[in-house]
């Protein structure tokens, strides 16, 4: 089983391209099932979750050419209803072609999701959305069964114990792309990747709008556009690993494409912690050799500080002097890198939702065992700032959403490498 092998404490420098978006991606490819006409994407990440829902789409009818990070794909009948176990239980996301199935087809079924260990993820949102929009769900021996032959724009509410979802937003957004009629989604989640679905739901010709806001209206269409080119919106998760790297190497790094507007909170904190961060013509300079100071993170729905960036700002916080709180409060489980970062000397206490992080001069290198894919990505940072040689395991989580990762930071003259 692959694993990274790292030696630490090396000053980073240069530049690196942000790939597109993964969660951009995934339900962007699940939505091109809606229509029997071709559509071109292109930005689309080589990560190991873009193959599983390639396999997916292709499992269920679509004729699929992927190179050079463009992916056509063309559906001029969708052959299966099913999608399987053995599919599904490799990527939560792969629900997505549930709302795509039952726009196209009125019928479909699709096991129960699997995913990141990250604690419990319900779908009952989604299940919500559905119902209210006139689909009959049924859940036996560990399938979604939905029949939504009597499917009708409606207003759905979305309000969950935790907020809103942005699963939920879209599988909503592309059941209700063929419903009869209008469709108003509140409160709607609005995280880029929610926009970037809708307006590729746009360029097929769905009447859509109020994306970005917490209210999105759809109203249902049968026609679509032929020959649609659409073009996936960068990385922010990607974008932000990348900044949080010339942090906790205290270097100077460029990243190319990223997209600040996407990224409000993360360089917020990245400044408050002391960072010098300044916009570039294609992206932003992230200056991470000056001092710097503890701080404290609210996770919270877009535009709050993202979970997604948690474990990546646990492993800086480490590093810094003072005392630095996180606390989740969207996944119960987001703290597994902890026990991994203590390993390495890092002083952590969780309670309940919040961990408390006292910075140490230094972290040591050490055996790492990943649990998730930010997990991983945070593991990797705190190996490129310890003392000595570190070495993280189950790195298959991590090749799940970032694109060349070591490859990338190897430009920037990290030693990382690759091995088994």
């Amino acid at each position: 089983m692959a694993r990274f092998f790292i030696e630490g404490g090396k000053r980073l420098s240069g530049e690196v391209n942000v790939s597109g978006a993964k969660n951009s991606a995934l339900p962007i490819i699940a939505a091109a099932l809606l229509t029997d006409k071709k559509v071109t994407l292109k930005n689309v990440p080589d990560v190991f979750d873009v193959r599983t829902m390639i396999e997916l789409v292709t499992h269920l009818g679509a004729r699929v050419d992927f190179k050079r990070n463009t992916l056509s794909i063309h559906t001029p009948k969708v052959k299966r209803l099913e999608a399987p176990y053995d599919i599904v239980t490799r990527m939560r996301a792969s629900y997505y072609v549930l709302g795509a199935l039952i726009a196209r087809e009125k019928r479909a079924s699709v096991a129960m999701p699997g995913g990141c260990a990250i604690g419990p993820r319900p779908i009952d949102l989604h299940i919500k959305g559905f119902t209210a929009l006139g689909t009959k769900i049924s859940i036996t021996e560990g399938y979604i069964n939905a029949d939504a032959r009597n499917l009708r724009g409606q207003n759905v509410d979305l309000q969950g114990p935790k907020g809103t979802s942005v699963g939920a937003t879209i599988n909503v957004m592309l059941a209700a792309s063929r419903a009869r009629g209008k469709t108003v989604i509140s409160p709607a989640a609005a995280e880029p990747e929610v926009v970037d679905v809708a307006n590729f739901l746009r360029a097929l010709g769905v009447e859509i709008s109020g994306q970005g806001s917490h209210e999105i209206t759809v109203v249902g269409c049968d026609s679509f556009h032929s020959g649609v080119n659409y073009k996936i919106i960068p990385d922010r998760i990607e974008a932000g690993t990348f900044a949080t790297v010339a942090a906790i190497t205290r270097s100077r790094i460029v990243v190319k494409r990223a997209v600040s507007e996407h990224m409000t909170s993360v360089l917020e904190k990245l400044r408050e912690i002391g960072l010098v961060i300044r916009e570039a013509e294609d992206g932003i300079i992230v200056d991470g050799r000056g001092r710097r100071k503890a701080t404290d993170i609210f996770v919270a729905p877009y535009p709050g500080f993202p979970t997604d960036m948690q474990a990546q700002f646990m492993a800086l916080l480490s590093t810094i002097p003072g005392t630095s709180t996180i606390k989740e409060s969207i996944f119960e489980n987001r703290f597994m890198q902890a026990v991994e970062l203590m390993r390495m000397g890092a002083n952590i206490t969780i309670e309940g939702d919040t961990a408390v992080i006292k910075g140490v001069k230094k972290l040591s290198g050490t055996q790492l065992m990943a649990s998730d894919l930010r997990a991983s990505s945070a593991l990797v940072l705190a190996g490129l700032a310890a003392k000595g040689t570190t070495v993280v395991r189950r790195i298959y989580h991590l090749d799940r959403g970032y694109e060349k990762f070591e490859v990338k930071l190897r430009r920037l003259g990290a030693s990382i490498r690759r091995g088994k």
